[in-house]
Formats: structure tokens, sequence, C-alpha cells
């Protein structure tokens, strides 16, 4: 492994106590599997298909997605996990995204305070905006917007294997997924 991505690594990894992230691991790009099939699901089961720059069709094919993936070294996989009353109650499950996107956020500029260039992606679509400007008009924020890992493709079961992270951390327990890719 060159220096610079040590570095990066491990200053990093110093960082990383000032969040509550739960688990986490350091992967290849390469490593990251996609798959039509979950588009698929999107497409069919998805409220937000079709609604936002931060899911498809909008954020473009699976093999688009890919290839931009491909264009970074490497993967910082993570999770954070909300404690909610009860799991089924999609809105309440929902009001914990942001904390979770709070911690996308700030991991992204420790990468970017130690010179790398970041994707971001989470477990969800973008809530930015209350209204999406998707399909009439270009994204509002797009360099605070941060896309659905789903959305990309990205089979998160398999990431999660991949990575060694749990996938599901109990009852009533909500476990969002973020990867930041880097180079």
């Amino acid at each position: 492994m060159c220096d610079r991505k040590i570095q990066i690594r491990e200053k990093t990894e110093e960082r990383l106590a000032e969040l509550p992230i739960v688990q986490y691991a350091w992967l290849e790009a390469g490593d990251i599997p996609f798959s039509e099939h979950v588009r698929e699901i999107c497409r069919e089961e998805c409220p937000r298909y079709g609604t936002s720059w931060s899911c498809p069709p909008g954020v473009g094919t699976v093999e688009q997605c890919r290839a931009r993936c491909m264009e970074y070294e490497g993967a910082f996989v993570f999770t954070t996990v909300a404690e909610v009353r009860d799991i089924s109650d999609l809105q309440e499950t929902l009001a914990t995204r942001r904390d979770h996107e709070e911690v996308v956020r700030q991991l992204g500029e420790i990468f970017e305070a130690l010179g790398a260039k970041t994707l971001a992606l989470s477990g969800d679509s973008c809530a930015r905006c209350p209204d999406c400007a998707y399909p009439d008009g270009p994204c509002r924020f797009p360099g605070q917007m941060i896309p659905c890992i789903e959305g990309y493709g990205i089979v998160v079961p398999l990431l999660a294997e991949k990575a060694g992270i749990e996938f599901d951390n109990g009852r009533n327990l909500v476990t969002w997924f973020g990867i930041l890719l880097w180079k």
C-alpha cells in the first residue's frame, strides 16, 4: 500500500472516535458488489424512484454508477445505528436518517481535509431539499447531495459480508450503511 493511502487511513482512524460509527471496514472500490437486480427492486418497490437526483434513473445506469465508483481507489464502508420504538414505523425509522447523513458529511470533511477527493453514498435518497428539482431542473445543491447506495445498484448484504459488518444489529435498531469512496 502506498504511503499516501496509509496516511489517509491512519489519520482518518485517529478521528473516528469523534463519530458514532458502530462498525467500519476499508475496502478497494473493486470489492463493491453491483447488480441490476437491486435497480429492479428500486423501480418496482421504492416510492422515490424517478423523483430525485439521488436515486435512479437520475443517478444514471448501474454501469454508469459502477464506472463512477471505480474512479476511486478505496472505499470506507461504515454503519451507524439508531434505536426506534417500532422498526416497522417507516416514518420513525426515516427520521433517524439525518443523524446518519451528518456522519457521512463529517467523514467527507475528514477525508477532504487530508487531500482526498470523495464520493459519498448513503442508505437512503437525499433529503436536502423538501422537493427535489428532478426531473425539471438540475440539483440545487450538487455538492451536498448524497446518493442512495441501493440506487447505485450496490448489493448491501453482500457489501456487509465482504466488509465483515453486521447487516442487522437487532430488534428496533436501524442500521444505516454509508460508503465513502476516496482517491
